[in-house]
């Protein structure tokens, strides 16, 4: 009887690993064979800490990688080594994070509704700045690093004067908390997703509302601008990837990205979008997190502009909450729910 079952129950946990390792299988793009494509080869694999892994940012130069941990730590590595050199806490757990594009500081935004601005060289804070209600899980830099703007549970965009520390825009029309703000390349518009499943750009200089985009059904968790400002990629829970147009948010194309997207990010040179989401289907995700079962899927999704095509699939265990391209283009990053970072490098094929 005994041997029946612990048979029974390896056939069954055998059944429940296999389900648990899907990932709406009906719905998963494959990867094409033809024309320009690239290559990932897994190249290392750091975790700080065993919570959620929530953000990875490059400095422009390419030189340091930090990482948010929804723990509190943010680590700060120097590349290509990956040697961690400093290791800062944001108290009750960090969110987000960007350099300042010419790297004389890094912000943090954290679920204590703080943005907090700290030297990168020496790991010292050297300020804080307030007024956000709630959680912030978004924080940009403006492209010549004197604005900084965050967003988050209060449903409000906060923009502050860096060197000053003081708020100069507060700009609301989102009707539920926003996942991600961005600053277009210029520095003119801001770009916003949210929970009410809208994509929202305004003017950046005085916080005139510009354009409502309403295609997602669902959340809008993820968005990107292109290197020259003339693409808006967004991407959200109803597992959909939309290109719009910058100058007014119009979508231009539609990409099934096969799962909940949750971060997206451009190349430097314009010619590959890369996406960050959902391991697995509710049911593969249930039983997973039920039993623990359950091997690598296809997680971050690479994809040619030109045409929206998927030229590559790189798989985790699990949920992709961030993804970045290195500066130079030759790596890419993912943190995930498991708070593993994993840098792949990257190479041309076809």
């Amino acid at each position: 009887m005994k041997a029946k079952q612990a048979v029974g129950w390896a056939a069954g946990a055998a059944m429940l690993a296999a389900v648990a390792g899907l990932a709406w299988p009906s719905a998963t793009p494959v990867p094409v064979t033809a024309g320009p494509r690239l290559e990932a080869r897994r190249v290392a694999v750091f975790s700080d800490d065993r919570a959620p892994a929530r953000e990875a940012a490059f400095s422009r130069d390419g030189r340091l990688l930090a990482t948010t941990s929804a723990a509190g730590p943010v680590a700060v590595r120097r590349l290509p080594g990956l040697v961690l050199v400093r290791r800062l806490s944001h108290p009750g757990g960090a969110t987000s994070a960007v350099f300042a594009p010419d790297g004389s500081w890094l912000a943090t935004g954290g679920y204590d509704g703080k943005v907090r601005l700290w030297d990168p060289a020496s790991g010292r804070p050297t300020g804080r700045l307030d007024g956000a209600a709630g959680t912030v899980w978004t924080v940009a830099a403006s492209p010549d690093g004197r604005r900084l703007a965050a967003a988050g549970e209060d449903k409000t965009i906060h923009v502050w004067d860096v060197a000053a520390g003081r708020p100069v825009l507060r700009l609301s029309g989102h009707g539920r908390n926003i996942w991600e703000v961005r600053f277009s390349p210029d520095g003119a518009r801001l770009a916003s997703g949210s929970f009410d499943t809208t994509t929202r750009l305004w003017d950046a200089a005085t916080g005139r509302p510009l354009a409502v985009g309403r295609e997602h059904e669902e959340a809008v968790v993820g968005l990107a601008w292109s290197p020259d400002g003339r693409l808006l990629a967004t991407g959200g829970d109803d597992s959909t990837i939309f290109l719009r147009r910058g100058a007014d948010g119009a979508p231009l194309r539609r990409i099934a990205a096969g799962n909940h997207v949750y971060k997206l990010a451009f190349s430097p040179d314009g010619r590959w979008l890369a996406s960050a989401g959902r391991a697995r289907g509710g049911v593969g995700t249930f039983l997973h997190q039920l039993t623990g079962f359950g091997g690598e899927t296809d997680v971050v999704r690479l994809w040619r502009v030109a045409d929206g095509a998927l030229v590559a699939a790189l798989k985790l265990r699990e949920d992709a909450l961030y993804v970045a391209f290195s500066p130079d283009g030759r790596n890419i990053v993912a943190a995930d729910e498991d708070g593993k970072v994993t840098l792949w490098a990257l190479s041309p094929a076809g």
